[in-house]
């Protein structure tokens, strides 16, 4: 999204938010701010922006310096050739908020900023005081389990039962490099419309005016280009996540009950010292948009917390 249009959301939303550009760790980093308090930050996932975080971002702000970044190759941020990795994303964001002052910061993420968050608690302790991670977490070598064809309990055409588990047809996909972005040219919207009916439990939950601008965001060549690269370093994030040793800030895992919630039971203990696994109850994959006063309600009680 351009940078007009990032200033009028950012300004379209209670408390005060602005839309601000960072040069960090030699790329440019897009994000918007607004609030008081502790740090909080935001990352978000794809085929999304910071805007994904639009209905929580102004109750946050009562409480919180809101924070709600645009990832390495994401929205108004730069979209260079390299640097995909989670680790490398990871430092971009921990640039960032020693650029922005800050010793210590609460991180909140969704989807691909799940990973992001994982990697800066794990690389960088210090600056988390507590990580929330929302229906993702890092690549490990669970990942190397998925199968090509869907297995008996994924569903594959939006049928959705709670317990099963989504197939991830588009991880594929997005590892071809090249293709995607002559293929995708012209049909961003519709691309957008199925990942969106796909993994929403309501497909009422994000509208036409939300994915049209998800759509204008990934309407370029580079844009797909560097979404596809989150998926295309995988592999790298996989062996990265072999040298992190367990998490020992607090740690809240949220996950869709018709989304990932039994995965993320089944693995993310585990990785941490002192983590809370819960449920968002009607939701599928896009928890801040399908369950916004949940997401705030556990969120706020959770950085909260002693």
């Amino acid at each position: 999204m351009g940078g007009a249009v990032n200033v009028a959301l950012a300004e379209s939303l209670e408390g005060d938010f602005s839309s601000r550009m960072a040069e960090v760790n030699g790329i440019r980093l897009h994000y918007v701010t607004g609030g008081q308090g502790e740090p909080l930050v935001l990352l978000g996932g794809w085929p999304q922006t910071w805007w994904q975080f639009n209905r929580i971002m102004p109750a946050l702000a009562r409480r919180y310096q809101v924070i709600a970044v645009d990832l390495r190759g994401m929205g108004g941020s730069d979209k260079p050739e390299g640097g995909y990795d989670k680790k490398t994303m990871a430092e971009d964001v921990y640039e960032l908020v020693r650029h922005l002052g800050y010793d210590r910061v609460h991180v909140a993420g969704h989807d691909i900023g799940a990973m992001v968050g994982q990697a800066l608690a794990a690389n960088h302790p210090e600056v988390v005081a507590k990580l929330a991670l929302l229906d993702v977490h890092h690549p490990d070598e669970t990942f190397a389990g998925l199968t090509l064809l869907p297995q008996a309990d994924q569903h594959v055409d939006g049928d959705f039962t709670a317990g099963s588990r989504i197939y991830l047809w588009w991880f594929a996909l997005n590892q071809v490099r090249g293709l995607p972005e002559r293929l995708l040219a012209g049909r961003e919207r519709a691309w957008i419309d199925a990942l969106f009916d796909y993994m929403l439990l309501d497909p009422r939950s994000i509208g036409d005016r939300d994915r049209d601008l998800y759509a204008q965001a990934y309407s370029t060549p580079d844009a797909i280009r560097a979404g596809n690269a989150w998926y295309q370093a995988f592999m790298r994030d996989i062996e990265d996540e072999k040298t992190y040793g367990p998490l020992h800030m607090p740690v809240l895992v949220l996950g869709g009950d018709h989304s990932n919630h039994a995965f993320l039971t089944s693995v993310f203990p585990a990785k941490g010292t002192d983590v809370r696994v819960e449920a968002i109850k009607d939701s599928g994959h896009y928890l801040p948009e399908e369950q916004p006063e949940t997401v705030i309600r556990f969120l706020t009680e959770f950085f909260a917390s002693d």
